[in-house]
């Protein structure tokens, strides 16, 4: 699978968010190594600590399905900067693998990738 196709299932993953306070869909694609793709949207709470980031959300759904061996995630969010996960996102990230490489995507379409361990250096547990 190309980053690209990657990222439009993290596009279309984005389309099912649930963001009725920020009013921002976020959407991702989690890629494991054996090929399996799991995505995750945004769903917002009004008590915003309980708001579950889409990164988070396709982790648990790859977690509770067994898989653990992540490679890439691709993040989407129609803004004009790139969409990139948020310090807890990243830890979470970094529990399963310091070397996932991160693509993330603007509204546009155009994205930039990183390995997980430059964009969260120092990470707890690594």
């Amino acid at each position: 699978m190309t980053d690209q196709e990657l990222l439009d299932l993290a596009r279309t993953a984005a389309g099912k968010a649930y963001v009725p306070y920020s009013h921002f869909p976020v959407g991702a694609a989690l890629e494991c190594a054996d090929g399996t793709v799991f995505t995750g949207c945004n769903v917002e709470n009004a008590a915003y600590g309980d708001t579950i980031c889409a990164e988070r959300c396709a982790v648990v759904k790859a977690v509770s399905e067994g898989h653990t061996d992540f490679v890439r995630i691709a993040v989407w969010g129609d803004s004009r900067g790139y969409c990139m996960p948020c310090g807890s996102c990243r830890q979470v990230l970094s529990e399963f693998s310091a070397d996932l490489r991160v693509i993330a995507a603007r509204g546009d379409g155009s994205f930039v990738a990183f390995p997980l361990r430059e964009l969260l250096p120092h990470t707890f547990g690594f």
